[in-house]
């Protein structure tokens, strides 16, 4: 009777072992392999919820169907222009075939990891700097492509989505950029305040054509630029005299070009006292003799001859004077 009772409980233990054993539970986010001797039951694959399986000839192997986020660790990089680079990024991806990823691929994770860090200096050495720091979004979209193309077929794994996280610059090229920037908004400033003064001279033009048409204009912008400078109290004024104030002041005064000059009176000849005193008038031939030894060359002086003593033509009409007796 007792051995009868030892052999009920030891069965009953067997069973209650291949019950707990045979009964699995899948989490909503996995799926379920079952392996039957070894071998993969396609057919089999389990959901999420309580599922059995056979003890000792199954087993069920669970593979999680979340998105992964893995950091890809810092590639030290060459980019096309010749610049030493270190870039860092992260892959989001998931599973869409359990028993690919199983089967197929040993640590998918790992193998992720690998595919990406060479696929990451791929890229690097194929972009350039500017491309790096300014076109972010296609550099991801290529290499994402990349990974996925590798990963999907073959293994069951699609790649959502490849973001490049930090792109570490040299010292000496962070102060190069720094530089090149300093620069370049220099030249901005430059070109704005002398689209500035242009426009300002512009319109500095059009004011003093407009004031040049009356005098009055000027001296009251004088007198309104005193009226703004004597209002900060801080410097000396030296006011200018305007030009009409001088002009007054020399009219008043009588000076030159303001009182017109006196004519002089001409002198008159003393009157004759006879006749006699009427000097006689040349004839017509003496006249034209005259002229016409006044229109003749001058003869050179004789050699040994000063020039200075040279004698001059006698001129008919003319006597010449008598020396003193």
């Amino acid at each position: 009777m007792e051995a009868a009772i030892l052999l009920l409980g030891l069965l009953g233990f067997v069973l209650l072992f291949f019950l707990v054993a045979s009964i699995k539970v899948v989490q909503q986010f996995e799926q379920g392999i079952v392996f039957r001797f070894g071998q993969v039951q396609l057919t089999a694959v389990r959901g999420p919820g309580l599922t059995a399986i056979v003890p000792i000839v199954d087993r069920m192997q669970k593979v999680n169907m979340q998105t992964v986020a893995m950091g890809v660790p810092a590639q030290d990089g060459i980019t096309q222009d010749n610049v030493s680079v270190r870039v860092d990024a992260v892959v989001y991806f998931r599973i869409i075939d359990p028993v690919k990823a199983i089967v197929n691929i040993q640590n998918y994770g790992w193998a992720i990891s690998q595919v990406a860090q060479t696929s990451l200096r791929s890229v690097i050495g194929k972009a350039d700097m500017q491309q790096l720091l300014s076109e972010r979004e296609t550099i991801n979209r290529e290499l994402a492509g990349i990974i996925d193309e590798m990963t999907e077929n073959p293994w069951g794994i699609r790649i959502e989505r490849v973001e490049i996280k930090d792109v570490s610059l040299p010292e000496g090229m962070k102060r190069s950029m720094a530089r090149q920037a300093e620069a370049e908004r220099e030249r901005r400033a430059r070109i704005i305040t002398a689209d500035g003064e242009y426009q300002a001279s512009k319109r500095l033009a059009a004011a003093a054509h407009e004031l040049s048409k009356d005098p009055a204009s000027l001296q009251l912008r004088l007198l309104q630029t005193v009226t703004e400078v004597a209002a900060e109290k801080n410097s000396t004024l030296v006011m200018p005299l305007p030009v009409e104030m001088l002009r007054f002041f020399d009219k008043m005064a009588g000076g030159p070009g303001s009182v017109p000059a006196e004519e002089q009176p001409i002198e008159e000849p003393p009157p004759l006292e006879s006749a006699d005193d009427v000097p006689p008038v040349a004839s017509n031939d003496e006249i034209a003799a005259v002229e016409a030894a006044q229109d003749a060359p001058i003869a050179a002086p004789a050699r040994g001859e000063p020039e200075g003593l040279r004698k001059a033509p006698p001129q008919p009409g003319i006597q010449p004077p008598q020396p003193p007796r």
